[in-house]
């Protein structure tokens, strides 16, 4: 049996503009995957099949976009509790709790946030690059808790991309540290990259621009709260999203997180709290997002509470 199409056709409105963007536009697929169907053959232009994404059509001609069905994802649907805080057609937006993974992979190909989103989003998937599966523009480490954005729809993906491309999303991390920062408040700048000496860490480096091989990075931090001699609650708005940033910049000014196994180091005074309440996690916490809705462009902005781990240590640091 043949593989299933929709087909999309009609009328180029308006002359002098790119092929891959008017089709986007009128169509709701990204340009990306308006790419990758020109390079199979399955676009038509004025009879003829379309090959260039960058060419601009005259006004009046007709199109026709022959789109396969949606094949499924690799991993397996799975029935994992979610704590869905929003939901449309278009995007989802969960509070993950510390210790589940966001994506399969070696370590963990099961049990993850996508055989999650798989199972929760059944047959609402549109499919992202012609695949039916959710969409992962950020991730937040497995240990870390609070929000996260996934894309339903392949629109929805490539404008959630851009505005984290462009850093115009909105992300605050709520976190305990060692020690009492100096100054309350500041900001951190440290290009980070994988390390030389350890493939599990990140480490501040020489931006790319400079030579090096570090992305730019910018972290914002606030002093909310002294907790006790050896610890505090700090805030942290990032600028730019790079893998464990608020983690490594935190410890790069002498103020590691609490419970960080990677880049922590723990005042001896707090180890036996930590025990007591067998807190083994990164002290981290996504609290807040925000972004532009990429379908609808309204602002959207989510919130979510500390999670009862981090209360009960806070709670402890405070007495």
């Amino acid at each position: 049996m043949g593989v299933q199409t929709t087909i999309i056709e009609g009328i180029i409105a308006s002359g002098g503009q790119r092929l891959d963007r008017v089709l986007a536009d009128v169509s709701g697929i990204s340009r990306e995957r308006i790419k990758a169907l020109l390079a199979e053959g399955r676009i038509m232009l004025g009879g003829e099949p379309a090959s260039h994404a960058s060419s601009k059509p005259a006004e009046g001609t007709p199109f026709r976009i022959d789109v396969p069905e949606v094949i499924a994802a690799e991993a397996q649907a799975q029935d994992i509790a979610l704590n869905v805080v929003y939901e449309d057609d278009y995007l989802i937006v969960v509070d993950k709790p510390a210790g589940l993974v966001v994506h399969p992979a070696a370590g963990n190909l099961d049990g993850t946030l996508v055989n999650a989103l798989l199972h929760h989003c059944a047959g609402q998937l549109s499919g992202i690059g012609g695949v039916a599966r959710p969409g992962i523009v950020h991730r937040i480490d497995k240990d870390t808790s609070g929000l996260l954005v996934v894309a339903k729809t392949d629109a929805a993906h490539e404008g959630l991309a851009k505005q984290f491309a462009d850093h115009s999303i909105s992300r605050l991390y709520r976190a305990v540290v060692a020690g009492l920062p100096a100054p309350l408040s500041g900001t951190i700048t440290g290009a980070i990259a994988r390390s030389q000496f350890d493939r599990k860490k990140m480490a501040l480096v020489e931006a790319k621009e400079d030579g090096g091989r570090g992305r730019h990075a910018v972290t914002h931090y606030k002093t909310v709260e002294r907790l006790s001699v050896s610890a505090s609650l700090v805030e942290c708005r990032l600028e730019t999203g790079r893998t464990h940033q608020v983690r490594v910049h935190m410890a790069s000014i002498g103020h590691s997180l609490l419970g960080d196994p990677v880049y922590g180091r723990t005042p001896p005074r707090i180890r036996p709290i930590l025990a007591q309440l067998k807190f083994s996690r990164q002290a981290l916490h996504a609290a807040q997002l925000g972004f532009i809705h990429p379908i609808s462009g309204e602002s959207r902005d989510f919130s979510s509470m500390l999670p009862v781990d981090l209360v009960r240590l806070i709670d402890e640091l405070r007495n």
